[in-house]
């Protein structure tokens, strides 16, 4: 008979991940005065929480109250750690198993990796001295980001490496499948920046390339060097593989944006960035998409505008998103509860340590950087020679008055086309700044957020919406940095409109990236 468990026990129920083996088994959970007893079907334990499955729903409860019977109850003092972790190839290779490294070293534990039979597996096993026994296993399926996605949606990964922003179509399966709004604040998080970036052999003399040229490009409607200022000789194009994150954000941020929808069925297609690099490098006449992080021995092209604007991708202007492909690198949870090592080892992947393993590794991390005006190249000589007519020398003036005595973070934020809604960088940038004002890290100082535009439109306006961003920028930022003393430090807005472009407004690429929010400090 299964008699409802008292309220106490109910108070301390919420989501946690499975770490069991898929084949569930029936438990019954009774209280510590025997009084009370709840029976189910178990569906994991975390070392301090059981979900299990009853006619009630899923539910899940706090181990420090109950009793466990049945054959499927789990050895507490033997109990493991267990996280699957599906996706991306250049997190999986690369970053992860760097910060999983890491963190062991800082807490004292041991690690050691097995390889698995199939393709792309492997499990790090972490003890807590070289010869205790298993604290965690942490499973790897290195394979794409449509794969991880699936993985996640077959109840078969706790985690989702990913090199784009989760689909429509995977966040409503998502949401029916109970794993939460995978959007939310809680369910996913920047772990690193990476770019894509146009590539080409050293010896290629072409160094610029238009964002629109670009996509044209790999829409396969340029298919000669002599459009692009260079030789009479066709473009042998080469792609990642359409089933990568980094394919499909090909599509996302380049296609789109120039309402195109196929990529060319002429391009050479590689699995691993490393191939990529190489076989464009060995190539005079190829092009090649790939990521910063990736591109080996080959040169990067500048992507360049009419109006005379040129941006290079390096770690200072992708972690600023002033280069305009700039691509997160996400991790993805679902609304559930993972073990206390695992939530311990994603902790850690937010603080300082990791963002230094992070770039260490060859990615650009998030670690806020103060940058002063001479460091800033010529920004405020563009500002001048590109100013408008409805741009007064006051205005310029002003601008420069007030933003010279101070530094820029490289911290800033953008929002999603056509919405006021912070871009995915910029939800986590939030969060990162948020975390500086908690531990005090600007006290004493003064935070300047300010707004810029593009230059559609009457520039008062513009300005006006600049300064409603800047200030939407500043209350997400306040409510996010909860333990923070906002006594102790000046958080201020101000707006420049269209006074400073960092790229042309003749594309949907150059407006987005106009289109900001810098955060300035003194």
């Amino acid at each position: 008979m299964i008699r409802v468990i008292c309220a106490a026990i109910f108070a301390a129920l919420f989501l946690f991940g499975s770490t069991l083996p898929s084949q569930a088994q029936d438990i019954t959970l009774t209280s510590r005065d025997s009084k009370v007893e709840l029976s189910g079907m178990l569906l994991g334990f975390d070392g301090e929480f059981y979900r299990i499955q009853t006619e009630y729903g899923e539910l899940t409860i706090d181990g420090s109250g109950v009793l466990c019977a049945g054959p499927a109850c789990p050895n507490l003092q033997d109990y493991v750690a267990e996280l699957q972790i599906s996706g991306a190839p250049t997190l999986g290779a690369i970053v992860m198993p760097a910060l999983i490294e890491a963190f062991a070293q800082k807490n004292g534990y041991f690690t050691e990796r097995e390889d698995g039979e199939d393709s792309g597996t492997f499990t790090y096993l972490i003890r807590r001295s070289a010869d205790e026994k298993l604290a965690a296993r942490f499973y790897f399926r290195v394979s794409n980001t449509d794969e991880g996605f699936a993985d996640l949606l077959a109840d078969e990964a706790d985690i989702v490496m990913s090199l784009r922003e989760i689909r429509p179509d995977e966040r409503s399966r998502a949401r029916e499948a109970g794993l939460g709004d995978m959007t939310g604040p809680n369910r996913s998080r920047v772990l690193a920046l990476d770019a894509i970036v146009p590539v080409v052999s050293g010896s290629n003399p072409v160094r610029g390339i238009s964002p629109a040229d670009l996509s044209m490009v790999l829409a396969g409607q340029i298919t000669n060097w002599e459009v692009l200022g260079g030789p009479d000789v066709p473009i042998d194009l080469h792609l990642p593989d359409d089933a990568s994150g980094l394919g499909q954000a090909l599509v996302d941020q380049l296609l789109r944006p120039a309402n195109l929808t196929k990529l060319s069925k002429q391009a050479t297609r590689h699995a691993m960035p490393s191939d990529l690099a190489r076989a464009v490098a060995a190539d005079t006449f190829s092009l090649g998409l790939t990521s910063y992080a990736d591109r080996g021995d080959t040169q990067a092209l500048a992507l360049t505008g009419t109006c005379g604007f040129s941006m290079e991708a390096s770690r200072r202007t992708i972690k600023t998103e002033d280069y305009p492909l700039t691509a997160p690198m996400f991790l993805y949870f679902p609304a559930r509860r993972l073990p206390q090592l695992a939530r311990e080892f994603l902790a850690f992947t937010r603080g300082p340590a990791a963002q230094i393993v992070i770039r260490r590794s060859g990615f650009v991390d998030q670690t806020p950087e103060e940058i002063e005006v001479e460091q800033q190249g010529n920004r405020f000589a563009n500002a001048i020679a590109h100013a408008g007519t409805e741009i007064s020398l006051g205005e310029l003036q002003r601008m420069t008055a007030t933003l010279t005595p101070m530094a820029r973070l490289s911290t800033s934020f953008r929002f999603e086309a056509g919405s006021v809604r912070l871009d995915a960088q910029s939800r986590s940038n939030v969060l990162q700044l948020a975390r500086a004002l908690e531990v005090g890290q600007y006290d004493a100082r003064r935070l300047l957020f300010v707004g810029f535009s593009d230059g559609n439109g009457a520039a008062e306006a513009n300005r006006e919406i600049a300064l409603r961003r800047a200030d939407a920028v500043r209350r997400a930022v306040s409510e996010a940095a909860l333990a923070a003393d906002l006594e102790r430090v000046e958080l201020g807005v101000d707006a420049f409109g269209e006074a400073m472009p960092m790229a042309c407004d003749d594309s949907a690429w150059g407006r987005q990236a106009n289109r900001r929010v810098e955060v300035w400090v003194r």
